[in-house]
């Protein structure tokens, strides 16, 4: 049931993030987890074709790799190796020089995955178009804006719902640019 996947995920997820924020707040990470599954569940009530345990599983681990001290292994002994590999290509390749080559690099493998891997990384993005952080100055806004149109273009074909999200949030995250 799909109840038990989320409550076995959030909690490994709430083990290993325990010590960390959402960035610019003084919140729980959990909140910033709850909320890309929370996406997930609305994609599938908006349209079911997908499936909901693999993908609220990636939506609630996706951090976990590039986050914590958490391994590959770790998530394939306990989740199975399907949803490693989708935990793993969510994960930014820190051996690249650029912020835009390891985001392309995780997207190129993340398309070579099921559609719901690409769920999650939209789910992640709709959810972080919040208000920046005070601390982050324009340039990075715009950056991170411009990261948001690029997964948007890759990831198209993933969920109509989610791409739909996403590009409300791109168009409402204008604001924070002018």
């Amino acid at each position: 049931m799909i109840q038990d996947t989320y409550q076995k995920a959030i909690k490994f997820a709430g083990e290993k993030h325990c010590n960390q924020k959402v960035p610019g707040t003084n919140s729980n990470y959990l909140l910033h987890l709850s909320n890309v599954a929370m996406e997930i569940l609305m994609a599938y009530n908006a349209d079911s074709n997908f499936d909901l345990d693999f993908t609220i599983q990636v939506a609630l681990l996706h951090d976990t790799i590039e986050d914590t001290e958490t391994s590959f292994d770790e998530i394939k002994n306990e989740f199975g190796e399907k949803v490693a590999l989708g935990v793993e290509a969510l994960t930014k390749n820190n051996h690249l020089a650029s912020k835009n080559e390891k985001m392309i690099d995780s997207l190129n493998r993340i398309n070579k995955l099921d559609k719901e891997v690409g769920m999650a990384k939209l789910a992640d993005r709709i959810t972080n178009l919040q208000e920046p952080p005070s601390y982050w100055s324009k340039d990075k806004t715009i950056n991170y804006l411009e990261e948001a149109k690029m997964l948007h273009k890759m990831l198209h074909n993933k969920n109509e719902y989610l791409n739909m999200r996403l590009k409300n949030k791109i168009n409402e995250y204008k604001k924070y640019i002018t």
